[in-house]
């Protein structure tokens, strides 16, 4: 099982910790990944860490699809694969609508097919066999709509790029993670149970043969994000957690449509994830925290005092031993943690 960290930049006076990163390269880690939401973006922090950084790979967790065309994402790509000696990789996601219609100003439309579309153009442009044309349901290029000029015309990227950058999805649902199977190589889910495993590889495992590719995860990468609260107080360390739980469970989407409540729901709690949910929709933030329960903290996060956090992981490299975990991505480690974390597992 390889480790990873998320950097985490947002809010409104974003502050950026560049020694846990090097830290994390120091101790053997893997990987880093950088997220935007509505404020800063990914690529901008993952271009600053490839350029400080000399062996571990940056990826974005993610960038939104809606905010970028394909050639857009494959110039980036390309460029920041060039720049890093290919460390970089690429982290795509729908987001949700409320992000995507109320922040980008553009149509959701069909997430999945604007997703598989999406990697099937970036994948033309970096294996450069004929200029770009593709037909699709989201994308159509040369655009040829009824307001089109005419002139647009089929182009052929002028930089080479690397047909084996690995995609990865922030794949949440069924059908994201289905998705994941047909075209990507690697998911982010931000819950994942030791315990429930096949809530993730199940519908990878399905997408893979649908698409007809080897349904096996031998060379797929499943790295979820794990938050990390080392501490004495393995109370106290839930409750540093449960903020950030409340926020997903509760408050990420609308009543009606929030893909976080639902894999709340799939992994067991379905009572506590509506109560969450209620309170967090009618302002109280403190309350919805406090209805987190210790069992989902524990089943999704690790807290405690070190010889906690150690026995714990043994479910998490039990997984990771049946091919369905390669990356433990950690959220929120503080350094320290992050040392415990590199002694027990790497």
């Amino acid at each position: 099982m390889r480790l990873g960290i998320t950097m985490d930049i947002s809010g409104a006076t974003p502050k950026f910790d560049m020694e846990r990163v090097l830290e994390a390269e120091r101790l053997g880690f893997a990987e880093v990944w950088t997220g935007e939401a509505y404020g800063t973006d990914a690529v901008t922090p993952a271009t600053w860490i490839l350029a400080r950084t000399s062996r571990i790979k940056v990826g974005t967790g993610i960038m939104q699809i809606p905010a970028r065309t394909p050639a857009c994402t494959a110039m980036t790509a390309m460029s920041l694969q060039h720049l890093s000696g290919g460390r970089f990789l690429c982290g795509l996601g729908v987001s949700g609508p409320q992000v995507v219609e109320g922040w980008h100003g553009v149509r959701f439309g069909k997430p999945m097919t604007r997703t598989k579309e999406y990697i099937a153009i970036i994948r033309l442009i970096l294996e450069r066999k004929a200029p770009l044309e593709f037909h699709g349901e989201e994308y159509d290029i040369p655009y040829a709509g009824p307001d089109a000029t005419g002139l647009g015309k089929p182009l052929r990227s002028i930089t080479h790029g690397d047909p084996s950058l690995p995609f990865y999805l922030a794949s949440i649902t069924p059908a994201g993670l289905r998705t994941a199977g047909e075209c990507a190589d690697g998911v982010l889910p931000i819950f994942y149970s030791p315990e429930q495993p096949g809530i993730v590889s199940g519908p990878i495992l399905d997408g893979m043969r649908k698409a007809g590719r080897p349904a096996t995860l031998e060379k797929f990468d499943v790295a979820p994000y794990v938050r990390v609260k080392l501490g004495p107080d393995v109370a106290a360390c839930r409750d540093a957690v449960r903020p950030e739980l409340a926020l997903y469970i509760g408050g990420m989407g609308a009543r009606a449509k929030n893909y976080y409540n639902d894999v709340a729901i799939k992994l067991g709690y379905e009572g506590a994830a509506r109560t969450i949910q209620d309170l967090y929709l009618d302002g109280k933030k403190t309350d919805a925290a406090a209805a987190v329960p210790d069992k989902l903290v524990d089943e999704i996060s690790l807290c405690g005092p070190a010889e906690r956090i150690r026995d714990r992981l043994a479910a998490w490299q039990d997984v990771a031993k049946t091919g369905q975990l390669g990356t433990m991505v950690l959220k929120g480690a503080s350094i320290e943690a992050m040392r415990v974390m590199a002694e027990a597992v790497l």
